[in-house]
């Protein structure tokens, strides 16, 4: 059975930081690109990164520089580390999975067919 477990997600005051990790069960994640997305209430979900089969990362631009994504091959899990974090980037945090192997990444949120159970990130003093 394919499955995505999120993991990590707390309570941070603003400037802290936290690592999500997103494990992959039923398939192997470096043949796919693996996306963050975070939705906050009343919001769209929106793409926060991803890492693409290929090894390429990207990121939106509000955490450009804050956000880091990597992947760990022989646990089949990808993280999401997260510093300098404001109370706009709270929200509760999903890990998803391409819809096709090794295709153009992308952070569309239309791409992605298979989604974890999602993570909350509560930044607050």
């Amino acid at each position: 059975q394919l499955q995505l477990v999120e993991s990590g997600g707390g309570l941070v005051q603003p400037g802290g930081s936290l690592r999500l990790s997103c494990a992959a069960s039923g398939f192997t994640l470096d043949s796919y690109t693996i996306g963050w997305f975070r939705q906050a209430p009343g919001k769209e979900r929106e793409g926060v990164s991803y890492f693409s089969s290929s090894g390429s990362t990207n990121y939106r631009d509000s955490v450009k520089g804050r956000f880091t994504i990597s992947r760990d091959i022989p646990k089949n899990t990808v993280y999401l580390q997260m510093n300098s974090l404001s109370p706009e980037d709270t929200a509760v945090y999903y890990c998803a999975k391409r819809r096709n192997r090794y295709t153009i990444p992308t952070m569309n949120v239309g791409s992605y067919d298979l989604w974890g159970q999602g993570t909350q990130v509560t930044v607050s003093s």
